[in-house]
């Protein structure tokens, strides 16, 4: 289970074991991401409170059949961590994570009351997470909670500007900064805040970026990590990648940026995130690319609870 790899230029690190297991990854990932809740939702209007708990119903079923059924007996651990998720997720509700010391640290601001007690249950997911992997039997490394080889070549992307493979550092500097201008630009033009706004943003800079870097952290260990991890050996790398960026971006469709267009436009940020993790075998890089979007984000967020 666990595995080291070596990064080879233009290459991805783990192939596809089982297209069968692959497709069946899949199917599951489809139904237990946010497809369901948007396809209610077009529908009827609403999203079932229930959804959620079919969801870990069907996890657990395929995890115990995992147990006892020899042939998708790959996918348990797979199975077990996404239970974790949504079981976790769940559980968050029923905590109070306000903390007024924390709060105070940062001046009691709009943007703190909104987003401390959000980031720290998420903290504590991100938390418990790592303790299940651990658990089952992963290193560290096998789930990317390292810095990773910062110099490692990319596997070279055409569309993006990038015909041979370059030194990470070259494609992590220029498509963070890429994406969080972006961001920036698309949040402007919904909120059009004049300056004197964007001034009064500035004093709670601090409080921005300390909730960009911690909500980074947390979603890279909540959404991603665990499905590169557990799913490498089966469907590979690439398949691997593509499953956790569909499951990270189609859950932004009620987020921001939201809809349609925002749910595309999370999978192209998803897949450059993991990109970044399966490449370097670490967390500095994709960390670095979510940070810098996030402080785009959230600084126009900010801008919105003050006007």
């Amino acid at each position: 289970m666990n595995q080291t790899f070596h990064l080879t230029e233009n290459s991805y690190l783990v192939r596809q074991s089982s297209r069968n297991l692959t497709v069946l990854a899949w199917v599951v990932t489809l139904l237990i991401s946010t497809l369901p809740e948007i396809a209610w939702t077009e529908l009827t209007g609403t999203s079932p409170a229930w959804l959620a708990y079919a969801k870990m119903g069907l996890l657990l079923i395929l995890a115990v059949s995992a147990f006892i059924w020899q042939p998708i007996r790959p996918l348990r651990n797979f199975l077990l961590v996404m239970f974790a998720f949504f079981g976790l997720m769940e559980l968050r509700l029923q905590f109070n994570f306000t903390l007024p010391a924390l709060q105070s640290l940062f001046g009691n601001t709009v943007f703190d009351e909104r987003m401390q007690a959000e980031q720290t249950g998420k903290l504590a997911i991100a938390l418990v997470m790592i303790v299940v992997l651990l658990v089952l039997g992963y290193q560290r490394r096998d789930f990317f909670l390292t810095r990773g080889n910062l110099r490692a070549p990319i596997e070279s992307v055409k569309l993006l500007g990038f015909p041979k493979p370059a030194p990470w550092p070259v494609f992590g500097l220029q498509w963070g900064l890429y994406i969080a201008i972006a961001l920036a630009v698309v949040q402007y033009m919904g909120l059009r805040p004049d300056g004197d706004l964007m001034l009064k943003v500035v004093p709670i800079l601090p409080s921005i970026l300390f909730y960009a870097a911690l909500n980074a952290f947390n979603e890279e260990i909540i959404y991603r990590a665990p499905m590169l991890a557990t799913l490498e050996p089966v469907g590979g790398s690439k398949q691997a990648l593509w499953l956790s960026a569909y499951f990270f971006g189609i859950a932004h469709y009620f987020g921001t940026p939201g809809g349609v267009i925002g749910g595309v436009l999370s999978i192209f940020m998803g897949w450059i995130l993991g990109k970044g993790m399966v490449e370097t075998r670490g967390l500095f890089w994709t960390w670095w690319i979510h940070f810098l979007s996030d402080i785009a984000i959230f600084t126009f967020l900010t801008a919105a609870l003050l006007s």
